[in-house]
């Protein structure tokens, strides 16, 4: 009997050069047998880009090895709609999608391979291993559950691919000092058997006096085909970071010239902060035919973060740079951070007609276990008075910095406390074609959610249990060929890890979700555009506590609405294009006085960190010099004004970074590779948690090596 393959990657996760078409193709009929070659993507159907009823826009592969990008962060700058966060002195990730970043004090979920896998202190996360960075905005938890209303990143993942053996090599040199090396090699041990192998490691300075790092890690992942119709995939996650623990610089009287945006402020000999990740992810995908399948899996991540560091003292009263100008009062810290995180769950997809109508259903529920174990470890200077002497304040010169001229200060417990969360979902969704032009989409999620909290340090536990269903509804219309009108509506259920300083349990987050827009599919699929309005409510919104650092308050409601654009593809002439903007007005919506008078919240102030205006627009031509090819492109990045602290004036100026690359094929199979970023050596600030914790962003950097494939 005849074989048909099945398209693995669905039309909404397709690189920027693929023909719509060639992705959804459909299965020949009268073909019962079905060769599985890839996974199906969770929380997914089988749609083009313009029949959803959502904004999404993917950073490829390609892109991202043109750009030469390393790290998640850096990826995610391609999209307007996404801004950096507190990235806790750079050892995790941190953004906000549409405004809305969830728990400032706490590193950004994301998903891999569509499951909750994102969560924990496993450092900042590379992109090697990464086949593409899916930004799916909107209006979607009543499939996906827990996330932002803003959007969910999604990284999808180089897996085995059955049958086939190939493999890349490089190698190569960044400023201040970094060499790095990575390989991925896709070797097919049988027919039915192929093991993917990938791996990096890296190491050298950055731009940072004192800053030195060293990352690797090991992910390999193994496909397994069972008969004709089931395969087996298995992932592997090993990852180490070791950098110091780096709050980056002050800004005094809105004077980002204070210091050198190289000077570092802690203390060399607090030495590394180590995180590591170790996870695991299995996935059984078994088609029935061409219209039914079914998806198993569990996933499970231990992370652990351990440091010490010498960071600046936020309150003002104790800080005596605000008496002398120079003199910066430091706190000294330590930490200790653990995370288990397991995730079971199961999705049927597939679809059916009833009478003239077209339905294309997911049903699923999944088990997500989640738990945290946090010590942290602080000591504080006293308030700072004419007798206070610079050992008690753990003081630091910014103009002239003697590191190591005092003792580090013994610290005691101020947070030691384990979060433990429980969540049973359950969901089913309905796309519905009511004509050739119009659909419509309806579905829904139950969440049943348990959090428990044990504050060892007061004795106290905090326990709440909550039940909540999260409605979608959605509606997309064909005007013709390469255009479709879509909007959407959706709700969703957010718990909130933790306590506030007085150990009060925060209550869950909930939020609804409009959004609408014009979806543009050109040239045979291979230019693919959005333009899309949305607003976003929110509830039992978290913000950083400036007087108690490392802990959270709430400020009830929150707003974002704005408006974006993404284009994406390649044009005639081999010419490939990217271009995202975001307006972005995000704010709070409720009138917070933090119960030590460190600020006060009013409804209109804006949410910190998040950009009025964003823009990114790149373009890369593919070109032949002699008889190899090559690439040459660049792009410029613009980020506005934005808050710097929550609840005051403080605010990081507007940058614009431009950036080239290229590659050309010195021999076959071996390319030479390089790029610039930062081009003209602008100053700019990536994030801020005050005006003592500013992250400067790097200076000029270039970066050349090769690269082998076969």
């Amino acid at each position: 009997m005849a074989t048909t393959v099945v398209p693995v990657a669905v039309a909404l996760s397709f690189p920027a050069a693929a023909a719509e078409p060639a992705e959804n193709a459909a299965v020949e009929e009268g073909h019962d047998d079905v060769t599985v070659h890839g996974v199906r993507q969770p929380y997914r159907g089988n749609f083009t880009l313009r029949e959803i009823p959502q904004a999404i826009a993917t950073i490829d592969a390609g892109t991202i090895e043109e750009n030469n990008i390393l790290r998640l962060t850096d990826a995610l700058d391609l999209n307007a709609s996404v801004a950096r966060q507190n990235t806790l002195g750079g050892l995790w990730d941190s953004f906000a999608v549409r405004g809305f970043v969830g728990d400032e004090n706490l590193p950004s979920g994301y998903l891999v391979n569509g499951f909750n896998a994102g969560r924990g202190f496993g450092g900042q996360r590379d992109v090697a291993g990464v086949e593409r960075v899916e930004v799916l905005k909107g209006p979607a938890a009543a499939v996906l559950g827990r996330g932002e209303p803003g959007g969910s990143i999604n990284l999808v993942t180089k897996q085995a691919e059955l049958g086939r053996s190939f493999g890349s090599a490089a190698l190569q040199y960044r400023s201040f000092g970094t060499v790095r090396a990575e390989g991925d090699a896709n070797i097919a041990l049988t027919g039915k058997l192929t093991a993917r192998l990938i791996g990096y490691a890296e190491s050298g300075g950055t731009f940072r006096d004192h800053v030195d790092q060293k990352r690797w890690g090991v992910l390999p992942s193994i496909g397994i085909g069972i008969g004709e119709r089931t395969r087996l995939t298995y992932d592997f996650e090993w990852t180490r970071v070791a950098v110091p623990f780096d709050r980056g610089i002050v800004v005094l009287n809105d004077n980002f010239r204070t210091v050198p945006r190289s000077r570092f402020l802690g203390e060399p000999g607090d030495g590394d902060t180590v995180a590591r990740a170790t996870g695991h992810q299995v996935r059984l995908q078994h088609d029935f035919d061409d219209r039914w399948s079914l998806l198993v899996g569990a996933s499970h991540r231990d992370t652990l973060l351990t440091s010490f560091s010498s960071d600046a003292e936020t309150a003002r009263a104790r800080q005596k740079l605000f008496v002398d100008g120079r003199s910066l009062s430091r706190q000294r810290r330590s930490r200790r951070y653990t995370s288990e995180h397991s995730v079971l769950r199961a999705e049927l997809a597939g679809e059916f007609q009833t009478g003239g109508l077209r339905h294309r259903v997911l049903i699923g529920a999944d088990a997500d276990h989640f738990d945290t174990d946090q010590l942290f470890t602080r000591y504080r200077g006293p308030v700072v008075t004419a007798t206070t002497t610079d050992r008690a304040g753990y003081v630091l010169d910014i103009f002239d910095p003697v590191y190591g001229r005092f003792p580090p200060p013994a610290t005691t417990p101020m947070t030691n406390r384990l979060d433990v969360q429980r969540t049973l979902g359950a969901y089913a969704q309905d796309q519905i074609g009511l004509t050739d032009r119009l659909q419509i989409r309806i579905g829904g999620r139950y969440d049943d959610f348990l959090l428990r909290v044990d504050n060892r340090l007061t004795q106290r536990l905090g326990r709440y249990r909550r039940g909540r269903f999260s409605p979608q509804a959605g509606i997309v219309y064909e005007l013709s060929a390469p255009l479709s009108l879509y909007a959407a509506y959706g709700e969703g259920y957010r718990a909130n890890i933790g306590a506030d300083a007085a150990g009060n349990v925060f209550e869950p987050e909930t939020s609804r979700s409009v959004e609408a827009g014009l979806k543009l599919t050109a040239l045979g699929g291979r230019l693919t555009g959005t333009l899309a309005a949305y607003q976003l409510t929110k509830s039992n919104v978290l913000a950083t506590d400036t007087l108690n650092p490392g802990f959270s308050v709430a400020i009830g409601k929150a707003r974002s609405r704005g408006v974006e654009v993404d284009v994406n593809g390649q044009l005639p002439g081999r010419v490939d294009v990217l271009l995202s903007y975001a307006y972005t007005d995000a704010e709070a919506r409720s009138r917070v006085l933090d119960p030590n008078f460190s600020f006060q919240i009013r409804p209109g102030d804006p949410l910190i960190n998040i950009p009025r205006h964003n823009l990114n627009v790149q373009t890369a031509k593919h070109l032949t010099i002699g008889a190899r090819a090559a690439v040459l492109g660049g792009g410029v990045q613009y980020v506005g004004r934005r808050s710097g602290e929550t609840g005051t004036t403080f605010m990081l100026p507007a940058h614009v970074l431009a950036r080239v690359f290229g590659q050309v094929e010195v021999r076959k199979g071996v390319e030479l590779f390089g790029s610039v970023t930062n081009l003209f050596d602008a100053h700019w600030y990536a994030n801020s948690y005050s005006p003592l914790w500013v992250q400067p962003g790097a200076p000029r950097t270039v970066t050349i090596g090769l690269r082998s494939r076969f």
